[in-house]
Formats: structure tokens, C-alpha cells, sequence
């Protein structure tokens, strides 16, 4: 089984690649100026390019983007983070996403259904 999440990790980071080529023949301007921008993101800086891999991994979880996803945990291991810090930040992210549909539900849903109900009734 592990053989199968390596081989199929490594060949969604293959199939990432091979499509940002075709992309960049396509739309070389585009592809260039995006390159760039991500490139200057994850320097390092105030931020450390290891904390700035964590935060994007954590994004890409409640953005459910699963090449991001795997992009970036190689990312964090690149940069040094332990597997307990991906967790963490994995964890924190769930808390987040979480979050972000528990505040939907305790405001907006709670409201839709007094309002639709007083329409109905």
C-alpha cells in the first residue's frame, strides 16, 4: 500500500509538471508572470519558507485541492517540517474549515430558515 500512495504521489507531481509545460507553451506570458509571483511568496523572509509551505498546505486542505495538497506537504518536508508539525497545521486547517461551516450554519442557514419559514407560513 505504501507503494501505491508513493507511486501515485509521485506521478500527480509529474502530471502537475508535464501540464504547467503544455500550459506555458500555450500562454508563456501567463505562466511566467505566475511562476514569478509564487516564486517571490515562498522566499524566505519575515516568514520562513517552511512556515509559508505549512500555511499553504493548510489552505490547500480547506480548499480541497488535492495537487496542492501533495505539492505542498513535499514542500514542507523540503523545508524541513516534521511529520507532528504537518499534522498540526493539517489539524488546524480541519479547525478552520470546520469553522467556517459551523459560522455559515449559526448565521446565514439560521437565518435563510426563519426568513423562508415566515414566506411559507
Amino acid at each position: 500500500m505504501q507503494q501505491e500512495t508513493s507511486h501515485s504521489t509521485e506521478q500527480a507531481l509529474h502530471n502537475y509538471k508535464v501540464g504547467m509545460g503544455t500550459f506555458s507553451e500555450k500562454l508563456p506570458r501567463l505562466t511566467e508572470t505566475f511562476n514569478t509571483f509564487t516564486e517571490a511568496c515562498f522566499e524566505e523572509g519575515s516568514v520562513s519558507k517552511k512556515d509559508k509551505q505549512l500555511i499553504a498546505l493548510g489552505i490547500s486542505v480547506v480548499a480541497q485541492n488535492e495537487y496542492c495538497m501533495i505539492y505542498h506537504t513535499k514542500g514542507c518536508l523540503d523545508n524541513g517540517a516534521t511529520e507532528q508539525e504537518i499534522l498540526e497545521a493539517c489539524g488546524v486547517s480541519a479547525a478552520f474549515g470546520g469553522g467556517a461551516a459551523m459560522s455559515q450554519s449559526v448565521t446565514l442557514v439560521q437565518e435563510c430558515v426563519q426568513e423562508l419559514k415566515r414566506q411559507t407560513h
